[in-house]
Formats: C-alpha cells, structure tokens, sequence
C-alpha cells in the first residue's frame, strides 16, 4: 500500500524491491489501468526479455482466482479490442497498453509511452531507462521499477538514487515484512533450493529471492572472482586517453541483437578500457561513424570470424566489406576463431591486467558481472556454455577483445611516466601461446 498510496498522489517514480510473490507485477497492472483512464496515452509493461512476456504477463492465470491476470488488471468492459499476437489493449477511451521486452527498446516504435513499468529490473538492460528517460521527463510520464535483487547492479545502484531523492519512492520489502509465508513455508523453499542446487548456490538464490540480498552471489557468474579483484583493487577508476598508445577496438556484430564495441589502449601488459557501446537495429555505418567520431588514433578494429559472412550484408557484401567502405582495410582484422571455453579463460586472464573507465564502461562492466551459465532445468545444474541475453554481446565483445589484446603493438615510453599498474610477470597465458603460434603467419599492421 506504501507504493499505491504514493502513485495515488501523484508519485512518478517508484522502485520496489521485493521478494518473490509480493504481488508486484500485479500491483503494476491494476495501477496501468488506473492511470490510462485518468490520462488517454500509451502504456508499456516492459519484461527483461521479449520471449517472456507472453508467460511471464499476457497469458499468466493467477493462481489464486483461476483468472488471467491481465482480465483481472482490466476488465473487458473497458477495453475496445485486444490483439493476442501483438498483446496489446486498446481502451474505450482511447489509452493503449502493451507487453514488451526491455531487449529490443531502441527498435520501438509509434506513441512513446505515458507510464511504463521495468519488470524484473535487475535483470534487464539497463540502457533501456537510459533510451527511455528524456522521453518519460518530457511528457511528465511516470515509470516503475519492481525487481528483487541480482548482486550489486545497476538495480542496487538505482536504489541509492532512489533513497537520496525526495522526487522517487523506494522501498525494500522481505518476506519477513510481509505475511505471504509462514516460517515453514520459507523453509521448505531453502530446503528445495539447497536440495536443488547444492548448499552455496542455494543458500544464495533463497537468501536473494526471499530476502532481497545485494550481497548473494549471482549464480552461475562467469567472472564474479576477476570483478571483485578489480572493485577491490579500485581498477575501474578514470581512465584517460594517452595519446602516446594507439587505441583498439573489438566488435560483437548483430542487427536484431546488439552489437557491442569495445575501445581499449595496450600499455606496458595493461589492458586500458576507454569506452563501450552497445545498441541494436543500426546499419554498418552508424558504428563506423562512431568510431570516427572518437578523438582517437588507431591501430586496429578487432572483429568476429562471423564478419566475413553476410550477417548485416547489403549489395551482397559481407559486413567487413561494408566497414572498409568507410574504414580503411588495412585497420581491419578477424579475431581467431577459438572455442568459447577457450575465450572465457582468455578473458578471465584479461580482467586480471584491465583498468575501466568507470564513467564510459559501466555498462559494459554490468555485462561481464552478469554474464553467466545457462541453467538445465531437467538435470538442475548449469550447462557448460553461456546464457543467451542481453549480456552475451557486451561479453562477447570482450572475449574477442582477450583473445586478440596480445597483438596490439606497444610503443616505448620513457621510463619517467609511470603506467598505472604493471601486470603479472613470467605468466605464460592462453594469448601468450596463441600470439607464439601465429607469429609466423600474422603480419602486424
């Protein structure tokens, strides 16, 4: 009610962290359709990805009533007609709402909404607010923000945004704050989830879903240990340009999913990472005019095996044809098309020599803490290959960036300026082998 109560009066801005079975996607839906018919717009219901809309809100039957829940948030009288496919609502009075996933927000089109709600926050794409932000303040819209927590994220960030200002309402609920379980109840679940998925990670997931912990390790993670060394030893930090170094950038290509481009400086075996970018239904010369849009010099332009093929091919060029049409050729190489595995230990020893900058990665950086195995629900373990999401590109990115840092040519500094941190010595890498194998066969440029 703390929640209502503030929209009641008029509130725009809300973030409800709140453990599972609070009721929060529900309390989103009612309040949608009060405010479409206290103003005519559009509204949006935003999942973290769009395959999950239709399960997890349009055809969702509430299981206390046997109704769906969508019939229950607005009546058929109300409405003037309902699209299945598109689930999408037309009201009489003229407001719309929609089902849509927070993956593919940059390619939506037609009336920007009025009101939208970030389901699961903490597991979206974060750029999403970011795209959705300037629209929302123009149209004096209002935009709620309902998760439980996924490690200390963008949502944990928000969070603190969100408790220093007095325009935002935010509040943390527990199932201790609320009557939904019984003490057996909540023990029954620990019990399951431990049973399921082993003491560590179980105690993690039901301690997160239940009790709302920042502090629960993001199950199945990737690169959690790399990224706590580096919070730890305060490697994301600013990052300047030195304009002694070239600079690099290595691409993860996509048109309907991102394409994710890392620019990063080789000095003295630390890897500098300057800047990230990720976005999605662009062409081929919107990012080259980006990175000719940096002030920086470069060396080379890191891209994937699959870029010989016609992925984002126009005129029946394949999409390295289409970057040499606006960068030179000659800055223009294919990272060696190693096993996945292979590129995932290459980028755990990456992060051990990076340095972030934490104003122009931070996106990027929430990528790589997110970025984890794909659970087998029929076996209850995780699979030996990553998760497809909106972080596998930000993170694909990087895996080819690790495998081809050891290529970058260093120029010699003078002994006065002092790099910021010196990698480890005498370590023999997995880079370390692959740059002895093809030293024969690679012609630097």
């Amino acid at each position: 009610m703390g929640l209502w109560r503030y929209l009641e009066k008029g509130g725009k801005r809300g973030l409800e962290i709140a453990h599972r079975r609070w009721g929060k996607d529900d309390l989103c839906l009612h309040w949608t359709c009060v405010a479409a018919h206290q103003r005519t717009a559009s509204y949006w219901h935003m999942l973290p990805e769009a395959s999950q809309a239709r399960k997890a809100i349009w055809s969702a039957i509430n299981p206390h009533t046997g109704i769906r829940r969508i019939d229950e948030a607005f009546p058929l009288e109300l409405r003037e007609n309902t699209n299945e496919n598109e689930m999408f609502i037309r009201f009489k009075n003229g407001s719309t709402w929609q089902v849509l996933g927070s993956d593919n927000f940059n390619s939506l089109i037609g009336s920007p909404p009025a009101g939208v709600v970030f389901s699961e926050f903490a597991v979206a794409n974060p750029a999403a607010w970011a795209y959705l932000r300037p629209i929302m303040a123009e149209n004096k819209g209002w935009a709620l923000f309902i998760t439980t927590p996924r490690g200390k994220n963008h949502a944990f960030n928000l969070l603190k945004t969100a408790r220093e200002s007095d325009e935002w309402y935010a509040e943390i609920q527990t199932a201790h704050d609320t009557d939904v379980f019984t003490q057996e109840q909540l023990d029954s679940e620990k019990k399951e989830l431990i049973d399921l998925f082993g003491e560590g990670v179980g105690e993690s997931l039901f301690q997160q879903e239940y009790f709302c912990s920042f502090e629960a390790a993001i199950p199945g993670a990737y690169y959690a240990r790399e990224l706590h060394s580096i919070l730890v030893s305060k490697r994301i930090t600013s990052v300047p340009y030195d304009s002694s170094y070239p600079v690099s950038t290595a691409w993860d290509l996509g048109y309907s999913d991102d394409t994710a481009i890392w620019w990063f400086q080789v000095v003295r075996g630390e890897i500098r990472v300057l800047d990230y970018h990720s976005s999605n239904g662009q062409t081929v010369k919107f990012y080259t005019d980006l990175i000719n849009s940096k002030p920086y010099e470069y060396k080379t332009h890191w891209l994937p095996h699959d870029a010989r093929a016609k992925t984002l091919a126009s005129n029946g060029k394949s999409v390295i044809q289409q970057i040499s049409d606006h960068i030179p050729l000659k800055y223009l190489k294919i990272v060696p098309n190693l096993s996945i595995q292979d590129g995932i230990q290459a980028s755990r020893l990456a992060l051990q020599r990076a340095w972030f900058d934490e104003k122009k990665t931070e996106l990027g950086i929430e990528c790589l803490r997110q970025y984890q195995r794909e659970y087998d629900d029929d076996k209850k373990t995780f699979k030996d290959r990553p998760r497809h999401d909106w972080t596998s590109h930000g993170a694909d990115a990087w895996r080819y960036l690790a495998i081809a840092w050891h290529d970058e040519p260093m120029k010699q500094q003078p002994d006065t300026v002092k790099p910021l941190m010196v990698g480890p010595e005498n370590t023999v890498t997995l880079n370390d082998m692959w740059a002895t194998h093809t030293t024969q066969r690679s012609r630097r440029l």
